[in-house]
This record gives C-alpha cells, sequence and structure tokens, in this order.
C-alpha cells in the first residue's frame, strides 16, 4: 500500500495553549498538505484561557479540523478520546510544544510501513528557547541526565522501549488496548511498555525530525520530574517490574543518601560512606556538565549542574513519594501530584480500594 493510500489521523492533546495552538494547528495541517484523506483531531481539556474560541474559529475554517471535548481533562483521556473518533488507518500524535520537520508525518508512516513496527517515532530532542531552557534542552540530551536511554540518542536506529509521541496504526490500540486513563505522568511509557510485554515491537529512527520544548525554568523542571518519578512507580506497580533498570537508579541513590545522613550522627562508617558519595556524584555532576558545555556551549556551564540536579532529584524524591502513596500507604494519588506544570487541573485521586 503506498503511502498516499493510507488515511492518517493526526491527533492532539491540550488544554490552555492559547499562545501556540494556532501555531501548532498550521504545522500539522502542513503536514497533511500532501494527503487529502488526512485529518487533524484535537482533544481540548476544558481550555479556561481562550484556546476553545481558537480552536472552534479554526474548526469552521479548515474542514480537515475536527475539535472534540476531553472532560477527563489531562493528556491519556485527550489521546483515548481522539483515537476514538480517528477515521485514519494511521495515528500519529503531536503536541503544542514541538517544533517538525516538514516531512514529519510522511516519515513516520514510511517507518511504520517499512519496519512492521507497534509504534514507530523518532529520537526525543530538546530545543530551548531561553537561557536556562537551552541548558535543560543541552542537559536532556545528556546520558548523564537521563541513563544512556536511546530515545534521547539522535543517531539510534532500531527498537527501543519507549518513543517520543508516537505513529501506530489503529489496529494496534485493538490488540494492545488504548492509553491508561490513571496515569497523569508516564502514559506513552506504560502503553509502549504494554506493547513490548505483549510481543509488539517499538522503532525509532533518525530520519523522523521534531523538537521539543522543554520547561524555561529549573523550578518547573523540578516539578516536571518528581511527577514522572512518582507516576512510573504506578507503572511499575501495575507492570510488577520496571521497563529499564535506569528508572530505579534516581530513588535508590536519593534512599541511600537519606538513609546514610540519617545514620551519620550515631556512626562514623555511614559519614563516610555519604561523604564518598556525595563526592562521586559532584565529581560525576563537575564532568559531564564540562562535556556537555564543550558540546553546546561554554556560557550554559553555569547551569547545567542544577538542570543535571533538577533530573536526578526531582525523578528520584518522586519516585520515593510513589513508593510511599502507592506501595507502602496503598493510598491514591496525592493532590499535588495529580497537577501537571503545563496547564492541566488537578484530577481525582484514586481512592485506596481501586489500588491492587
Amino acid at each position: 500500500m503506498k503511502n498516499s493510500d493510507l488515511t492518517v489521523s493526526i491527533v492532539i492533546p491540550c488544554r490552555n495553549e492559547a499562545g501556540r495552538i494556532r501555531e501548532c494547528v498550521g504545522a500539522a495541517l502542513a503536514q497533511l498538505a500532501g494527503n487529502n484523506a488526512g485529518e487533524l483531531i484535537i482533544a481540548d481539556g476544558v481550555s479556561d484561557d481562550g484556546t476553545r474560541k481558537i480552536l472552534e474559529s479554526l474548526e469552521r475554517e479548515e474542514p480537515r479540523v475536527r475539535l472534540i471535548d476531553n472532560p477527563g481533562r489531562i493528556v491519556s483521556t485527550g489521546l483515548n478520546a481522539a483515537i476514538r473518533a480517528a477515521r485514519g488507518q494511521i495515528i500519529i500524535r503531536m503536541d503544542a510544544h514541538t517544533e517538525y520537520a516538514p516531512d514529519y508525518v510522511a516519515r513516520c508512516v514510511e517507518l511504520l510501513e517499512k519496519t512492521g513496527a507497534d509504534n514507530v517515532g523518532g529520537p526525543w530532542l530538546a530545543k530551548g528557547d531561553g537561557y536556562v531552557s537551552r541548558a535543560i534542552a543541552a542537559a536532556f540530551q545528556s546520558s548523564f541526565a537521563v541513563g544512556g536511554a536511546r530515545g534521547h540518542d539522535v543517531n539510534h536506529e532500531g527498537p527501543v522501549d519507549t518513543v517520543y509521541l508516537g505513529c501506530w496504526s489503529k489496529e494496534t490500540f485493538e490488540r494492545f488496548g488504548y492509553f491508561d486513563e490513571e496515569l497523569v505522568r508516564n502514559q506513552d511509557d506504560e502503553h509502549n511498555l504494554r506493547i513490548i510485554r505483549g510481543g509488539g515491537k517499538i522503532y525509532q529512527s533518525p530520519k523522523v525530525r521534531s523538537w521539543y520544548r522543554p520547561r524555561g525554568t529549573l523550578a518547573a523542571l523540578f516539578k516536571q520530574y518528581l511527577q514522572y518519578g512518582y507516576w512510573k512507580v504506578r507503572v511499575i506497580q501495575k507492570h510488577k517490574q520496571p521497563a529499564s533498570p535506569r528508572h530505579l537508579v534516581p530513588g535508590g541513590f536519593v534512599l541511600a543518601l537519606a538513609i546514610l545522613a540519617i545514620l551519620s550522627p550515631i556512626f562514623h562508617p555511614p559519614f563516610i560512606a555519604l561523604l564518598l558519595a556525595l563526592g562521586s556524584y559532584v565529581l560525576a555532576l563537575l564532568a559531564a556538565s564540562l562535556v556537555t558545555a564543550a558540546r553546546t556551549g561554554i556560557a550554559l556551564l553555569p547551569v547545567l549542574p542544577a538542570a543535571f540536579c533538577c533530573y536526578h532529584f526531582g525523578y528520584g524524591f518522586g519516585f520515593l513519594r510513589g513508593l510511599l502513596d502507592f506501595v507502602i500507604l496503598r493510598r491514591g494519588a496525592s493532590a499535588s501530584f495529580t497537577k501537571l506544570t503545563r496547564g492541566s487541573p488537578e484530577v481525582k485521586a484514586l481512592e485506596p480500594a481501586q489500588l491492587p
């Protein structure tokens, strides 16, 4: 089957994106310029900043745009609503915080056909638009920040455990299920884990090009990774195993530091171990910052150590809090972890009886 014969549905979950949504819709429609059968479905999560009015106007102006409601207000419920409404044989996810190469959709469709994989995409590359944001983006591409995840490697082509955004045949969702609507974060990782454990394949190619816009402040980055670590616990709890051992390292490191700090006033050996652990981390932190700055710009060096710490300690503290809530106390999600750092509201936490 030729690419031109395939009906493509681009799906975009959004909420409160008045400043970006018009640009995002324009970029998505440009991807469909050569596919008359393509459509763009936008699931609006009850926006209250003017996004809804912009989308309604765009829907009237452009027949390929379809606006649907996402009363659940989070990404997973929005994706599921859009996918269920899609008429296309191929589903491609896009969002308002990513820049796309002109051939992004065409390359996704080509890769899906060529590999026969269940989900395909390109490397997860970050592109900052301010000084701090550029430093956050530079750290994001370092193996020190992400534990050597292949999804962040611009040159990697081949199977991966998860891929940025995604492109699927609609049949994939019938086979492996839709996104888990409990998860405020990590719904894509969980879905990809389900695909792999079900015998499917996730494939990445550097020919599929896009650039993610990271957070603009260190505080926002810390909160983002606090939530990533927190909800990763729920994913692991559901599947009884992590997708990768690297997901356990930040939490284990933070826990080890906490235990050593508690024991240090009482026993001498833990104090020495604490100093050695912190010293080793600081040396690794400085080395990674220097290497990253040499690659991306020496001017970013003052911010890079703090950015790396936000990735590691944000994720680590979040993971430990997730263990407390989901595993030890077996209660629902804390309200402070159910509000996203980009425009999403608080969502109802699970009651303890709903946890396995």
